[in-house]
């Protein structure tokens, strides 16, 4: 049986730490794990992956998530998200939430109206560039995108970009968008920079911690920290993630056009990964920070020797469970996973955990929470 997982009902909660005080630094000793917890999901950063391990935390220890109301496999976005957005909040049905993690726009006055006062805000970062090329394969067939022949053809157009077109937020600074900004901000604008400060400081305001999605191990180690949980927890397998023959190179040139036209995310991104390294810095130590990562790399590994039939993703056409087969979209082919044949029932449950695509984990944890009959849900926007 497979002994990787802590099935704690009972587990405290704790106060989120101040990052900028060496005297806060988590303890397991003496620290209790953090479970009120608002993650903002953004889009193509990896996040779809954070999100399963925060399901996986959460299910197993009878915590209760923000779900979205009704069929929605998100919190309506990309409307800024209203408490009114969560089942069971508005009818007073549920007495307390534990996790907020699944797609919104963000807005924080209303987010607290759900959340307790203690709760821990933070959220995931890309590079601008990597984000635009995933971005474009992914929501190819969205209006902003579906008449370019490529992002270059793109790029080089913008002047017929539409900013009132469905989803164009999907095109332009959709990082910030996703934290509730006005996306509609270019290198060559004016208050650019201005905007881009007055973004860094709302966010530095509102959360506790932003991770890099390509320092993504290190940001589970130092996530692992702040919420004074176990290597265990953090674990994952990467889900959401397209086959390598859908990414496409991109030029220096390309590059430079993409930070130019997104700027505003770049700001963003310069910001908070500068100050990622900061926190790696004050909460863990460069030293103690590559001990853990290859601590939690060996687990991984030791996970999918475990779990997984061949040891890796393969092709959507080669799942062979129709159940765990991720969702399709655009010209990007997203990946999934096959569980070895022999495993025992508790171990082919806890190796499931870590391979269930979003909405099809969405579907079990509104089963569970409100005991929805489980039927196909109709998708309403893209993840």
């Amino acid at each position: 049986m497979l002994n990787f997982f802590r099935d704690s009902e009972t587990e405290r909660r704790g106060v989120p730490p101040d990052l900028n005080s060496v005297a806060e630094v988590p303890n397991t000793a003496t620290c209790h794990p953090q479970s009120h917890i608002v993650f903002l999901k953004t889009h193509k950063t990896a996040s779809s992956t954070v999100l399963n391990i925060l399901y996986r935390y959460g299910e197993s220890r009878n915590l209760t998530f923000a779900l979205p109301v009704g069929q929605a496999m998100h919190l309506f976005y990309p409307k800024l998200f209203e408490s009114r957005f969560v089942e069971g909040f508005s009818s007073g049905r549920v007495k307390e939430f534990h996790i907020m993690c699944n797609h919104m726009r963000f807005r924080k006055a209303e987010v607290a109206k759900v959340m307790p006062e203690d709760t821990f805000y933070f959220s995931i970062i890309r590079h601008p560039v990597t984000i635009m090329e995933s971005g474009f394969n992914y929501f190819k067939a969205m209006p902003a995108f579906s008449n370019s022949r490529s992002l270059e053809d793109f790029l080089d157009n913008t002047n017929h970009y539409n900013d009132s077109a469905p989803w164009s937020f999907l095109a332009h600074n959709n990082l910030a968008f996703d934290f509730g900004f006005d996306h509609n901000v270019t290198a060559d604008a004016e208050d650019h920079e201005d905007k881009a400060k007055r973004a860094v400081a709302a966010i530095e305001r509102d959360f506790h911690l932003i991770l890099v999605s390509e320092y993504f191990d290190e940001s589970m180690i130092l996530l692992k920290h702040v919420l004074c949980w176990s290597l265990e927890d953090v674990v994952s397998f990467k889900l959401n993630i397209r086959s390598n023959r859908t990414r496409h190179q991109i030029s220096p040139n390309t590059a430079e056009k993409i930070k130019r036209w997104n700027a505003l995310d770049w700001s963003l991104y310069l910001h908070f990964n500068a100050t990622f390294w900061q926190k790696v810095d004050s909460v863990v130590g460069r030293e103690q920070m590559k001990s853990e990562v290859s601590q939690l790399r060996e687990l991984q590994v030791k996970l999918a020797n475990t779990c997984l039939k061949g040891g890796g993703a393969v092709d959507p056409s080669q799942v062979k469970d129709a159940a765990l087969k991720p969702f399709q979209a655009g010209t990007a082919v997203i990946q999934g996973y096959n569980l070895k044949p022999d495993l025992d029932n508790q171990t082919r449950k806890q190796c499931q955990r870590l391979i269930t695509p979003e909405l099809q984990y969405t579907l079990h944890l509104k089963s569970l929470q409100f005991l929805v009959q489980q039927t196909q849900v109709k998708r309403m926007v893209p993840p």
